[in-house]
């Protein structure tokens, strides 16, 4: 057996994993000072600084959430909320290493089938009822097996889900697969009441209006359009934690009072797309705050423009590469994001396992686009239209609006006329799950493993009535075959080996168009400690967060 223990595993070594500033200090050896993350709470207090309990902090938040249940939303905004209310069995540090949560010790069989995780004790669900391997179990193989087709990708690989007492969980795997803890992320696997979401319809169940969960706070009141508040809760599970007594977020749908809001102090904390990438300048010479771009290892968020494929001309590989290299990346990554983040080279980010840095895009080239468009039939018309096609922007502020603008401003060059269709998030989310638009733009999670965060936009089996999957159509028997045996390749070299054929494919089909490996900037008020400290970012769950 293979057993996961933080101060043991420095002493001796574990393949493969870098221990923890969290377990370097547990075992009594001073953390590296050029560490780039923020202190935990042990740690401040290591180095004489203790938190201070009490006081509330104030965050934007934008857009505003359709709903604060997870596993029934998967948007940026909402897995921000609850990941304070809900929390899973382990999170990942910077270096995708993990870190315990609910489960504080795990083992796993020599034949990487069999998972065994000892659970935390004494921890309550927020209406006071005990969390159990049962509740677990259910999460796992009811609820998220129920709302997530990517979870669905990890957990029905399961052959026996099995509870020996209330604090044991035994997942018993039908086969070796190579990514299975990469399934168990923040805002992938949380843990849930299972007597309350034990229904038919776990969609619409009226409790999803008051989340209960195991985490430091509580859900407390929604004032839609206004704010958003949450409560310390007095029975967290951890002693003496949280340190804040709420947090509130607040809605504001004008990006210059976000801004003001900000820069005033009347919040101390913004991240993903609450201030416009145009401001980061101005906020990086404030002296009461700090800007930093970490936080986002796990999730490598990837821009794109998504394309139903279902739609002609774009069911044309060749016109696709041809709109790729209309794009000029480095000027995306300048002008419109100011920096913060990477020009995309394919489907995965750097910071995502098995990453290919010898896969290149096709280089930015208006001549080239333009033949290739010849060569495939699309002549222009008399005005230099070749075809027009229609565009659904991301409803998620200026920014992206100005994205679409380039977007639509660089097809002209190549002769194809674009037209908007403007709409709000929770339409634009049910647009795409009814396959109605023509390309869109979007930003999707990686979740650390190629197969996890990949499966659910490549492969056919995901082309379904969903948002954040294959809505666009895609298909490709052998990426199909690749991702299937990536999925059991125990051997990192042979998992490597595939999933490097991946990218190369997805380079040369290009059923998305690859726009930037995306790093939101996190601005908060430099007496706001602890905020950045796993690679959850802003989706951590702040029980260790408090203001100086």
């Amino acid at each position: 057996m293979s057993d996961f223990d933080p101060v043991r595993d420095l002493a001796n070594g574990h393949p493969g994993r870098l221990p923890s500033r969290r377990a370097l200090l547990k075992a009594g050896v001073a953390a590296a000072a050029t560490a780039p993350f923020l202190m935990r709470a042990n740690e401040a207090m290591a180095q004489g600084i203790t938190p201070k309990r009490g006081g509330t902090l104030t965050s934007l938040l934008t857009p505003e959430p359709p709903v604060l249940m997870i596993g029934v939303n998967a948007q940026a905004p909402t897995l921000t909320v609850v990941s304070k209310i809900f929390q899973p069995l382990f999170t990942y540090t910077p270096t995708l290493d993990f870190e315990p949560v609910l489960a504080k010790s795990w083992t796993i069989s020599d034949d990487k089938k069999v998972y065994t995780f000892r659970l935390q004790e004494n921890v309550k669900f927020h209406d006071g009822q005990p969390m159990t391997a049962d509740d677990v179990i259910f999460s796992a193989m009811k609820f998220w097996m129920t709302l997530s087709l990517r979870a669905r990708i990890v957990f029905a690989r399961i052959e026996k889900a099995e509870a020996p007492d209330p604090h044991t969980v035994v997942f018993t795997l039908k086969e070796p697969f190579a990514p299975f803890l990469y399934g168990f992320g923040g805002t992938g696997f949380t843990i849930v009441p299972k007597h309350l979401y034990d229904v038919a319809d776990m969609r619409n169940n009226p409790n999803n209006a008051k989340p209960i969960g195991t985490g430091p706070f509580k859900f407390v009141e929604w004032q839609r359009g206004s704010f958003i508040r949450l409560r310390r809760n007095e029975e967290y599970w951890k002693p003496n934690q949280p340190y804040l007594d709420e947090i509130v977020y607040r809605i504001v749908p004008d990006s210059q009072s976000r801004a003001l809001a900000l820069q005033s102090g009347q919040v101390q904390l913004a991240g993903g797309n609450d201030i416009e990438p145009f401001d980061l300048p101005r906020f990086q010479a404030q002296p009461n705050l700090a800007v930093t771009l970490k936080g986002w290892e796990y999730y490598g968020p990837l821009a794109w423009i998504d394309i139903n494929k279902r739609i002609k001309p774009l069911d044309d590989a060749r016109v696709r590469r041809a709109m790729s290299m209309a794009l000029d990346r480095s000027f995306i990554l300048q002008k419109l994001w100011f920096g913060s983040g990477k020009v995309a080279t394919g489907p995965l980010c750097e910071t995502t396992k098995f990453y290919d840095a010898s896969v290149k895009l096709p280089p930015f080239d208006l001549a080239a686009a333009n033949k290739l468009l010849d060569d495939a039939g699309h002549k222009p018309d008399a005005s230099g239209v070749r075809f027009t096609i229609r565009h659904l922007p991301l409803p998620y502020g200026e920014v992206w609006t100005r994205l679409s603008e380039y977007f639509r401003a660089s097809m002209q060059k190549i002769g194809i006329n674009v037209t908007m269709e403007t709409t709000d998030a929770g339409s634009h989310s049910a647009r795409m799950a009814k396959w109605d638009y023509e390309t869109s733009i979007n930003y999707i999670y990686q979740v650390g493993d190629a197969n996890i965060g990949m499966e659910q936009y490549f492969t056919s089996e995901n082309i379904k009535n969903v948002a954040f999957n294959n809505v666009g159509g895609y298909s490709n028997p052998r990426v199909d075959e690749v991702l299937a045996k990536a999925r059991y390749a125990i051997d990192p070299v042979e998992r490597q080996k595939l999933l490097s054929e991946f990218q190369r494919i997805a380079v040369e089909d290009m059923p998305y168009i690859y726009l930037l490996q995306m790093s939101f900037p996190t601005y908060y008020a430099k007496r706001l400690n602890n905020t950045i400290t796993t690679a959850m970012g802003i989706a951590d769950d702040f029980d260790d967060v408090f203001l100086a």
